[in-house]
This record gives C-alpha cells, structure tokens and sequence, in this order.
C-alpha cells in the first residue's frame, strides 16, 4: 500500500489562513461579534479558531491554491494514493475544504478543545498512519516535529537549515518555491493612489501662497495622508477579499490571490497607521484630527458605508474633500468655505462616474459584490452625476463674488471663462464613465487622460492669468 500524502492547509496547499480568513470575514459581516470572541479567546486558539468560524465561514470554493502543492496533489490522487489535510484550522473549515477538492474524509485539524499544531499534529498523525508512514507536506518551523515523524518532507519556502537538518537525520527531502516578494506588498500600499494627496495643495495655490515652508509642510502632510491611505487600501482589501476574488480584475489583488500572506498585510497596515498619526501630531493637532476623521470616515466606509447606496458616494466625496481641508491644516493656509463646497460635488459627481464605469463594465445585471448598485442604477446615477456638475459650476461662479477672489482675481471675467473648460471636463467624464471608457479610478484615469489634462491646464492657465501671476512672474 502506497504512503499517503498529507498535506498542511494555511501556507502550503492555500496561499492563505483560514484564522485570519475567519477574521476578516467576520469583521466584514459581524465587526462587533469577531471583535468580542478574538478578545475572550486570544489566548486558547482551538476555541478561538471555532468562535470565527462559526461567526463567518469564508467561501471555501475561493481560497488561493500553491499551484505546486494542488498539483502533486492532483497527480497523487490519480496515481490511487490517499491525500489527506493535517491542519491546525479548524475542523469544520478543512472538512469542508477536503470534500471540496475530493481529498480523504479523514483529515485532521483543530476541534475546539485542541490546537492540531506541532508535536499534537506529529502524534496524531503518527497515531493514524504510523511513524515514517506517510509523506508531509507543510511550510513553517512549527512543521518540524511532523516533518521529522515522515517519510519524506515536502517543505514549502525557503528553510535551509530545517532541510539540511532533516536530510542528516535520513529524511528525503524536497524544497518547493514558497513566499512572498516585497513588490507584491508595494503593490498592495497602490503607491499609484497617492497621486490622489496632491489635493492637499490646492489650499495653497488657491492662497496664492508659494513660499517654502508652506511647501515643505504640505509635503510631510501628504506624505502623512499616503500612508494613512495605504494602510486603509490594505485593510479595504482584507475586508473585501471574497468580493475581490469574485471580481474579473481584482481577484489579482495581492491578498485576495495569496501572493501577500495576510499576516504581512495586517502587520504593514500598523506600522503605517502609526507612521500617518505620527506625521499628523507632528504638523499640530488641527492636522491630526482631519488625518484621525479620515482614517475613521474611511474604516466606517470599507466596513458598512460602501455597501449603502448614495451614503457610499458622499462618503467617498467627502473622503477628497478631507484632502483639501487636510492641506490646508498642514500648510496653515486659510482655505474658502465656498472653495470647499466646491470641491465636494465635484467628486460626488467623480464617484458616481466611478459606479457608473463599474456597472458598464459588469458582466452581469447582478449587484456589484459588496455595493449597493445594479445596472438599473446607471439613469440615476448619471443624473446625480448631472446635478454634481451643475451644482459645482453654480458654487465656482457664487465664489467668483466672494471677497478672496475679489482680492485674488482682479480679471474676475476670466474666472467666468474658466468655467467653461471645467464644465467640458466634468461632462466629458461623466460620459466616458456611463460608457464605461475609462478606469475604474476616475481620478486616476483623470491624470493620465491626456485631452482631461490639457483642459485642467487651460483651467489653470486662465486662472492664473485672471490673477495677474503670468504678468508678475514674467515681469511684464
């Protein structure tokens, strides 16, 4: 009788955990009920390990495979030999998982009362097939004691010393590529979306303000904002690892495929949290409370808001308009009440383009996975989308009255002018997003829209020029 082949679950056939899964799930669908059990049962993780899952059983059909460990695997089974999981997750979780994929109904995992891990895992599996009676494939140190009761050890990643130790004491050994790389992680921060702080300027170029030191302020304040937005970004994707996997684009997300453990993702997101409020007690209490709302508002978005329909909208609105206020805080700049009215229906009316571009380039009339919309939806979204804009022109012409630009913009009439070209780009995005020609970040196709940008720019030019700013720089 051929040795069977066991396998190690978190780490080894999944490129996941299914604890952590259970966590994340459970923070998305029950946040209060997850939190509660991981503060009673920290300490006894079989107990802990059955409270998640029994609070939110992930989709099992979903979790990211090792290719390598799937595939021998694969070729065992056909070959006729039992392949059977040995994991310290949960029973009811690698049951499932063992019917999933046709392996022995006789695996073994963790039951509540007893953490399957380590030396318990090596005794019972020496119990059930007898020492030096089956093949072990694991991934971690805590897999030594398994691997040493084995015939031969599959170890998945990079454990020299455990490989060359297991070879002296007899054992056949094979390494199988394993890990994470650091630009899967990166990848993870989306540093792409830190284009997004460059709002935090807009209170000083408004302010006509282009001294130094208000630059260099602005600077640690949007270095500040990008890693409070990245350690977001990485706690949005945890929350949304069963929608992103059901996603035709997203399923390649760093956590959601396994190319970024989640333990890596949840550790980053601390450190950068700590380095956000960090920055933000550094630049003064008023810039900290906005960076404190912001990382708030947007926990508040990624664990219930995003799901409500229009709230998701403001909410999303209101996270940009945090920018504008978050510069002006930094940099000590006094920004325009009527400036900031502006720039919120001017991304509702981009957040709406960004639901529109999801539902134009759905495959299916079924809501988004985890938001609120269908493609019934479109109409209405297009016309909030229409009202963002008028409402947004409205607000720029009732600021162009204002006493700031009266004192900032002797030509007021260019101001006028400059309405022109902002409504053009506000249309011209509202159409490509119902169309569903664009990214599904509106602001970053946006600055990399070649004909969006030059009618930003015209928009910056005859601004600059109602001020008088050409005429003093070039000393005309």
């Amino acid at each position: 009788m051929r040795r069977p082949l066991v396998l190690d679950v978190d780490g080894t056939f999944l490129r996941t955990d299914l604890l952590l899964e259970c966590f994340w799930a459970g923070l998305h669908r029950a946040p209060l009920a997850t939190l509660s059990a991981s503060l009673r049962h920290l300490r006894d993780r079989a107990v802990l390990k059955r409270a998640l899952a029994d609070i939110a059983t992930p989709r099992l059909d979903l979790m990211p495979l090792n290719p390598d460990i799937a595939a021998r695997a694969l070729e065992a089974r056909e070959a006729g030999r039992e392949v059977v999981l040995a994991s310290a997750s949960d029973r009811t979780l690698v049951a499932g998982l063992a019917a999933q994929y046709g392996f022995s109904a006789d695996s073994l995992a963790s039951d509540g009362q007893t953490n399957l891990k380590g030396a318990v895992k090596a005794q019972a599996l020496v119990a059930a097939h007898g020492a030096r009676g089956f093949d072990y494939a694991g991934d971690s140190a805590a897999d030594r004691p398994v691997w040493e009761v084995a015939e031969h050890a599959l170890i998945v990643g990079h454990r020299p010393r455990i490989a060359r130790a297991l070879r002296d004491q007899g054992h056949d050994v094979q390494e199988i590529p394993g890990g994470w790389h650091l630009r899967d992680l990166v990848r993870a921060l989306r540093p792409h979306q830190w284009v997004k702080n460059v709002l935090l300027f807009l209170p000083m170029l408004a302010a006509h303000d282009f001294a130094l030191n208000t630059l260099l302020l602005v600077l640690a304040g949007i270095a500040a904002f990008s890693a409070a937005a990245s350690c977001i970004y990485i706690v949005n994707d945890l929350l949304d690892l069963e929608a992103d996997r059901l996603h035709p684009t997203k399923c390649n997300r760093p956590f959601a495929c396994g190319a970024v453990p989640i333990g890596v993702g949840m550790f980053t997101a601390l450190v950068l949290a700590g380095f956000a409020l960090g920055g933000g007690l550094l630049l003064g209490p008023t810039f900290l409370a906005v960076i404190v709302l912001y990382m708030t508002l947007s926990l508040a978005y990624s664990l219930r808001l995003k799901r409500m329909r229009w709230v998701d909208i403001a909410t999303l609105a209101a996270l940009y308009t945090l920018r504008v206020v978050a510069g002006a805080a930094a940099s000590g700049v006094a920004a325009s009440f009527l400036m900031l009215v502006f720039v919120f229906p001017v991304f509702l009316t981009l957040g709406c383009v960004k639901r529109m571009t999801e539902l134009a380039l759905a495959q299916n009339n079924h809501r988004l996975p985890g938001r609120g919309y269908a493609r019934s939806d479109r109409g209405d979204l297009l016309n909030v989308a229409g009202l963002g804009t008028v409402g947004a022109l409205l607000i720029f012409f009732s600021y162009s009255f204002s006493p700031q630009a009266q004192a900032l913009y002797p030509a007021q009439w260019l101001l006028w002018v400059a309405m022109i070209p902002i409504a053009v780009w506000l249309i011209r995005m509202v159409r490509l997003g119902y169309r569903g020609a664009q990214d599904y970040d509106p602001i970053v196709f946006a600055l990399h829209d070649k004909a969006g940008l030059s009618l930003i720019l015209v928009t910056l030019g005859l601004m600059m020029q109602g001020a008088g700013l050409w005429t003093r720089w070039l000393g005309l």
